[in-house]
């Protein structure tokens, strides 16, 4: 009287496909998507040397000289300063002719880069309300104290 019904199984399911559709999906929102892409910098450094160059008559009260040390103080022209007094001075110094006014940055080999890319943050943030690119020398001094 009771039936044994018999136990059906479960179908499988098909699932050969599931890494091309995966595959598929994965390039879909690789190329769909947009990624943040590193900006870097915005400096332009001197151009290298050349063999007939001229040399550029600047006189010798529109050059302001900072050095950074491996320690990683600042010093304009031979006074130690922070970043927001080289700001203030560099501010001052080119507002009286900033195309013609030269910003020298002397750097020690050991200086950290952090430090480094700070004080070129302040003298393009002294320059900024002038409306005017600063000119930039970098020179690298060497361990025995010459450029």
């Amino acid at each position: 009287m009771f039936r044994h019904r018999r136990h059906s199984e479960v179908p499988s399911l098909n699932t050969s496909s599931t890494a091309d559709i995966s595959f598929m999906l994965l390039i879909f929102f690789l190329i769909t998507s947009s990624m943040d892409s590193g900006k870097g910098l915005k400096r332009q450094l001197p151009p290298p040397p050349q063999d007939q160059e001229q040399v550029a008559d600047i006189r010798q009260e529109d050059i302001i000289t900072v050095k950074l040390d491996a320690a990683g103080r600042l010093t304009l022209n031979g006074d130690a300063v922070t970043l927001e007094q080289l700001q203030q001075e560099v501010r001052q110094f080119a507002a009286v002719n900033p195309r013609h006014r030269v910003v020298a940055i002397k750097t020690d080999p050991k200086a950290r880069y952090e430090a480094y890319f700070q004080l070129q943050n302040a003298i393009v943030a002294a320059y900024r309300p002038l409306k005017c690119p600063p000119r930039v020398s970098d020179v690298v001094e060497e361990e025995g104290g010459r450029p």
